[in-house]
């Protein structure tokens, strides 16, 4: 049984070779449609499965490799598939989470945020024809519940000042208000800070009295934090 290391060698000389022999024959170019990746889904949770979706595969295929980055670069190959001797070299960016298919597509298991970037495939015809397309992964850690502070929460109208700040430490997020479990109408009266991590509310009146929530969200994951209610009192 080999070792790792020399399996990881002999991708690499394969490699070589076939990257090799279409360069040198660079001229005759691939009259299909483009080769494209697509992300499926195109933004992915941490710790769920990502498929990288290949469209548009050549036929006739010799080999085909996968690498991390944005160009071949065989110190970032994760696998190279020899697809007449049903084989697959595991490369140096190998980690025992990725699954590839016969369509050339890439299943990269409980990805994590460090799976983010972009991701090359290239592939090798029959004729030593080469093709490379790239594709982008995205990953996002699922947000955690935020929570209010509130300046005051018994307050009386019309004199009253009311400063709601939506507390969290997720970054990259959206944030939004909520009244009554709806999404909050801004009155004249009130004014949102950058980001709307800050609402305020001056002055505040006995329409303004009732339950607030703010909800944070990234493309993957929202929620919303406990209600917290204001009271208003008449002078």
């Amino acid at each position: 049984m080999e070792t790792p290391s020399a399996t990881t060698h002999r991708g690499h000389i394969l490699h070589g070779f076939l990257l090799a022999v279409s360069l040198s024959t660079f001229w005759n170019t691939l009259t299909t449609a483009q080769l494209t990746i697509e992300s499926v889904p195109t933004n992915a949770a941490e710790g769920k499965d990502v498929l990288l979706l290949v469209h548009n595969l050549p036929g006739n295929l010799a080999a085909y490799g996968w690498y991390k980055g944005d160009r071949v670069d065989p110190d970032q190959q994760i696998a190279l598939h020899v697809i007449e001797r049903l084989e697959i070299i595991p490369g140096p960016l190998y980690s025992g989470r990725e699954r590839m298919y016969p369509n050339g597509s890439l299943l990269l298991q409980k990805v994590t945020q460090e799976d983010t970037g972009y991701y090359t495939l290239q592939v090798i015809n029959k004729n030593f024809h080469s093709e490379v397309g790239t594709g982008q992964l995205c990953i996002y850690k699922p947000v955690a519940q935020p929570s209010i502070q509130a300046s005051n929460i018994t307050v009386t109208e019309q004199k009253d000042v009311v400063v709601l700040t939506c507390l969290t430490n997720d970054t990259g997020i959206s944030i939004q208000w909520f009244f009554y479990n709806q999404s909050l109408r801004l009155t004249e009266r009130m004014k949102l800070s950058h980001e709307n991590h800050t609402l305020t509310i001056d002055p505040i009146t006995r329409e303004d009295a009732g339950d607030y929530q703010c909800e944070v969200s990234n493309p993957v994951t929202s929620i919303k934090s406990d209600f917290i209610t204001l009271a208003v009192s008449c002078e």
